[in-house]
């Protein structure tokens, strides 16, 4: 697949991007190269990078615990320990081999430890091929509240490797799947469309649906790469999505990325339909193609209201109030819409209904 050009970076895919990686460690003389796993990458994804790395220099593995409960800053001071007391410099390129978390996480501490070195993220899950990784958003949570400290800054280059797919869980398969439907719904009705019979896709073409999933969100990107306009479109299902996250990452049955996003996507759906922006017919449908998805979440009373309650952190707020990416129609957006709190908890009833 021919590469995507992003701001600052490129994307490459597969034996391609191995090839890249390379000819980049050549040409800059890194002093040294870490990568940074989770125990889950390092069986199974390490392996096959390595070798593919044609170097004569030193690598260090540093490997943490996977999960979104670790994407905080007791972790990143760990790892900016290690790097120091292994030698790392200036000069140290680092490979973030994960999924989100891995990327996430790992972006961060590159960009800050001696005011930033290197890094290259490869990343392991579909989620994290078709959002987390692309468009050079790094950091961490704080407390439960997502993504509360970081920068925005590029990697050296994006490699796609679809092959790690085949290790991938079918559960965090049908969370990376979560964010292509939204990029369908906010950009492209075309793409969306090719999601309403699941029975008559192809998954032979996955690697065609990522590699347009990237393209729509880079392209998104590139108009905006500090999020002060249309950026915020990616929006669309995670101010909900990510407060319904937040929330149960503390409690017995936390939920995966996708899993909230694709409930904050039905509940938000169903404000366009409120606003006058969705039709019903429209509506219905995305609540069909999306529940038949992803199994139904229970929200007690109370878990509604702490889920109101977190919305008061959501990083798109300005001046106090709420912010919301709306879908004017499948394939079109329209950003920062108030909505009242009377229609967020009527979302939540049709959604339990």
């Amino acid at each position: 697949m021919q590469s995507i050009e992003a701001n600052g970076y490129s994307i490459y895919f597969n034996e391609k991007g191995y090839e890249v990686i390379n000819e980049i460690i050549k040409e800059n003389n890194y002093s040294s190269i870490f990568i940074l796993v989770d125990e889950h990458t390092n069986e199974y994804c390490l392996p096959k990078v390595l070798p593919n790395l044609a170097v004569e220099i030193s690598i260090e593995i540093i490997e943490i615990e996977a999960g979104e409960g670790i994407k905080n800053m007791a972790t990143c001071l760990e790892i900016w320990s290690i790097l120091s007391d292994l030698g790392a410099d200036r000069k140290s390129l680092l490979i973030n081999l994960g999924g989100g978390v891995i990327t996430d996480i790992g972006g961060f501490i590159a960009s800050t430890f001696k005011r930033g070195i290197d890094f290259v993220n490869i990343p392991t899950t579909l989620l994290g091929m078709v959002d987390a990784s692309i468009g050079g958003k790094n950091g961490v949570d704080l407390g439960n509240l997502k993504n509360q400290i970081g920068v925005i800054n590029v990697p050296q280059l994006l490699l796609i490797d679809t092959g790690f797919l085949e290790t991938l869980p079918q559960k965090e398969m049908r969370s990376g799947l979560a964010e292509m439907l939204k990029h369908g719904l906010i950009y492209d009705k075309k793409y969306w469309e090719q999601f309403l019979d699941l029975s008559t896709l192809d998954f032979n073409d996955l690697d065609v649906l990522i590699y347009r999933s990237i393209e729509i969100k880079n392209e998104i990107v590139k108009q905006d790469p500090t999020e002060n306009g249309i950026r915020k479109a990616l929006n669309f299902g995670h101010t909900l999505g990510h407060a319904i996250e937040s929330h149960f990452l503390e409690t017995t049955t936390p939920l995966l990325h996708g899993e909230a996003i694709a409930i904050g996507m039905i509940l938000e759906s169903y404000i366009s339909k409120e606003k006058g922006l969705l039709t019903n017919e429209e509506f219905y449908q995305i609540k069909y193609v999306i529940t038949s998805i992803f199994d139904e979440h229970i929200f007690t009373d109370n878990d509604i209201k702490i889920i109101q309650d977190l919305l008061i952190h959501d990083k798109k707020n300005e001046y106090g109030k709420v912010q919301f990416a709306l879908i004017n129609g499948i394939g079109k957006i329209i950003i920062n819409q108030s909505v009242e709190n009377e229609l967020i908890i009527n979302s939540f009833n049709d959604y339990k209904s």
